[in-house]
């Protein structure tokens, strides 16, 4: 099998040195990073993926939550927006105004989670991803949460899914797209179908699978190896991702890569 379209990364030698030289040495100059999530019960991976972000070196990071966590938010965690919630304690139907707004000053967005169950939630969501004119980095359980719109959004080139290997099971099979995946695949075998899919789909996929991490954007796929697979599912991989993509906005499929190299 013919895989020109896969490279492979190590740990610390980033394929695209560029892009690490883009981001910006002074914070006033380091754009900024809006961070969606949370409801009623939590929002840890909130909290975590604001932290990594303003680590990684993103000058301004906003958070939007639902209101029902007012009294929850530590003092710590400054630039925090609050809109109205759904009575299941996430995101109301009345948040997208808010949303749009934040996604308007933000240079990329990041739906990081804890979002709940909810039908509002998840219209709002898929709304702010199809009026969004930035890069919208979706992970966790914000994923879950849009399965019904996959077929809706799938078009739209500054989506990044940063995703567990189930949840691309899901996205393929929502598309009706003509293979399955099974947990006992080969990488090569993986790399070939997110290869395939994404010269179909125009997003930028960053899937774990057999302890590396994959990630396709236009036919292209860049694998490297990966030991910490928690820091997928408390959303810090999606913060770096969506911290390099502030910087380099048309460059999906190196910003994401030189995210988890310098991770």
């Amino acid at each position: 099998m013919d895989m020109k379209f896969w490279r492979k990364q190590e740990q610390s030698k980033p394929l695209f040195p560029d892009i690490e030289w883009n981001k910006p040495e002074r914070r006033s100059q380091a754009g900024k990073l809006a961070i969606i999530g949370g409801n009623k019960l939590g929002f840890l991976a909130v909290a975590d993926s604001h932290q990594e972000a303003l680590k990684t070196g993103v000058g301004e990071v906003r958070v939007l939550l639902p209101d029902a966590l007012k009294k929850n938010v530590p003092a710590a965690m400054t630039d925090v927006l609050f809109a109205p919630t759904n009575p299941s304690g996430s995101l109301g139907r009345e948040a997208l105004q808010p949303a749009l707004a934040l996604e308007d000053w933000a240079d990329a967005l990041l739906l990081v989670g804890d979002a709940g169950k909810n039908s509002q939630t998840a219209i709002v969501y898929e709304e702010l991803i199809k009026k969004a004119q930035r890069p919208v980095v979706v992970t966790r359980d914000a994923v879950d949460l849009l399965q019904n719109s996959f077929a809706e959004i799938l078009d739209n080139p500054r989506l990044v899914f940063v995703v567990s290997f189930a949840q691309v099971q899901k996205l393929l099979r929502a598309v009706y797209y003509p293979k399955i995946l099974t947990f006992n695949l080969q990488l090569a075998q993986f790399v070939d179908i997110l290869h395939k899919f994404t010269i179909t789909y125009p997003v930028t996929i960053c899937a774990f699978h057999a302890e590396h991490l994959v990630i396709a954007h236009g036919g292209d796929v860049i694998t490297q190896n990966w030991n910490e697979p928690m820091a997928i599912w408390r959303g810090i991989v999606g913060a770096r991702i969506a911290s390099y993509l502030v910087w380099s906005p048309e460059s999906p499929l190196a910003a994401a890569s030189t995210a988890i190299c310098a991770g």
